[in-house]
């Protein structure tokens, strides 16, 4: 099997436009964004809670899916290494890993704490963080 179909669930409406102004993580000053969530899925956010940390699963869509290696954080004075060695979103399939916490839920639209993607960004998926006081998940 050398290729899958995925599903777009819905985007992410954020502040941030561009790649030049997009932190290269989650910790280096990003902003709220919102998570909007195609109606079709809506149901699959029932149980979620504002507080809640979750793993938001994105599609990289402006990544270059043709680099396999590259300097960390784009620094040319480090050594290059290969793309599975960093986070850097230039890989053959540029899937992003996210980890946020719920700020609010209004419907089908769900606002994080913090988020490095791309307004527009193509979500894939929303998973909890399991932690000790979450049951029945």
């Amino acid at each position: 099997m050398d290729h899958l179909s995925l599903r777009v669930i819905g985007t992410v409406k954020s502040s941030l436009l561009n790649l030049e102004e997009a932190p290269r993580q989650a910790d280096e000053g990003t902003f709220s964004a919102w998570l909007v969530f195609d109606a079709e899925v809506a149901e699959g956010l029932q149980g979620l809670r504002v507080g809640d940390e979750v793993v938001i699963l994105t599609w990289l869509h402006h990544a270059d899916r043709n680099l396999l290696q590259v300097h960390p954080r784009g620094d040319e004075a480090r050594a290059l290494s290969g793309v599975f060695a960093t986070r850097s979103p230039h890989r053959p399939n540029p899937i992003g890993l996210h980890q946020a916490k719920i700020k609010s839920i209004d419907g089908s639209n769900i606002e994080v704490d913090h988020l490095e993607a791309l307004h527009g960004t193509p979500i894939l998926d929303l998973k909890p963080v399991l932690s000790a006081d979450i049951t029945n998940r």
